[in-house]
């Protein structure tokens, strides 16, 4: 799923199902930022015993936090980034099949996602809920791919079956493509690496998309190809209702966040909005026109309502500098006066402890990944 899904959808989802203002908005702008959480190393310039943090290369730091990494930067290309961030965030295990790497293909509502589902029903922080509604949300967009380099995403004639509204990087492909179907294949098997859906480009996290593929289904990947046709539509939908489920029951046990003068009940339309077509910007549009339009929130309340990916460091961090903290690893970093309540930091003590469940979780159902 892209940024319209991750935060716009689920920021009106949130209030659709009863959540305050700041509650929705918090757990939609954790949602989203699990794509943007990049930074895993940061050597601190004023260290405070309060905060938890590492000791790497004899000097204070906070490591290991990151939930996403930069996918054409290829220093990322590495085991620990894979299990760490693409495996656990973005394509969580499914934990099936006959060896190891077939058990690490995506599933939708994977066992692990969902034990981890069940442990944040009962905590009440909000950013940890944010944070796993993302990987659960992609479980039904990114199923049938793996979170490492493998065969399992090596796939052949991926195609859109309707009209697609695609930005400059995506049509490239198309022009290949336009070329000979040979040198469309070469593209894909000699450039673009099995990683994750690489080579099915963004398809999967189009929300109105019918497109196609073919993988490789046998246990030994001996060239056995089937045709697998997917609607996206069915699987947005899918994912939207089984959020609003999860979220209702989250407000039973957290009353505090329910918000009583809050009346929707047009879920149909919200659905509706989810798998609008259009590209991502102008789905974001029609997301923010949406949430003005149904009263869940004010025209005064941008504040709330547009995602800045740059808000919580901001927050955090006195010498935040953008051209810096785009990096994987970021020197002297200045933490703010109240930087142990900053939410970026509640959200770095949130990624550890997911992290923790999710390791802990394949093991139980016998995915021993090492880390």
């Amino acid at each position: 799923m892209e940024r319209d899904a991750h935060y716009y959808a689920i920021l009106a989802l949130c209030r659709a199902c009863g959540f305050n203002k700041d509650s929705a908005h918090l757990i939609a702008f954790a949602s989203q930022f699990v794509d943007d959480a990049k930074i895993n190393l940061m050597f601190l310039n004023n260290p405070d015993s309060m905060i938890q943090h590492d000791i790497v290369d004899n000097r204070p730091a906070l490591f290991n936090m990151a939930t996403c990494q930069s996918y054409y930067k290829i220093n990322t290309f590495n085991y620990e980034d894979m299990v760490n961030n693409t495996c656990a965030f973005h394509f969580v295990p499914g934990c099936e099949g006959e060896n190891f790497t077939k058990k690490l293909r995506c599933k939708e509502e994977s066992p692990v996602i969902l034990d981890i589902l069940k442990d944040v029903l009962l905590d009440a922080d909000l950013i940890k809920l944010g944070m796993v509604l993302h990987p659960y949300a992609d479980s039904f967009t990114h199923q049938g791919f793996s979170g490492m380099l493998s065969k399992v995403n090596d796939i052949k004639n991926c195609e859109a079956k309707t009209k697609v509204y695609l930005g400059f990087l995506d049509r490239i492909p198309n022009i290949i493509k336009q070329l000979t179907q040979a040198n469309y294949e070469k593209f894909f098997h000699d450039i673009v690496p099995a990683y994750g859906h690489a080579q099915a480009m963004t398809f999967p996290d189009i929300p109105y998309l019918v497109w196609a593929y073919e993988y490789d289904y046998s246990d030994e990947f001996n060239g056995s190809y089937k045709i697998l046709k997917i609607n996206n539509k069915a699987r947005f939908k899918r994912a939207f209702n089984s959020m609003r489920k999860f979220l209702e029951n989250y407000l039973t046990n957290h009353y505090q966040y329910f918000d009583s003068d809050l009346r929707f009940d047009n879920f149909d339309l919200l659905l509706d909005t989810v798998i609008s077509e259009g590209t991502t910007k102008t789905r974001e549009a029609k997301w923010k026109s949406f949430l003005i339009e149904h009263e869940l929130y004010a025209k005064i309340e941008l504040n709330l309502i547009v995602y800045e990916p740059d808000q919580w460091l901001r927050e955090a961090f006195s010498n935040f500098d953008p051209k810096a903290f785009v990096n994987w690893e970021v020197e002297s970093v200045q933490l703010r006066d109240n930087f142990i309540n900053s939410n970026w930091y509640h959200f770095y003590l949130a990624s550890k402890w997911y992290k923790k469940k999710f390791f802990q979780y394949c093991s139980n159902y016998q995915l021993n990944i090492p880390n």
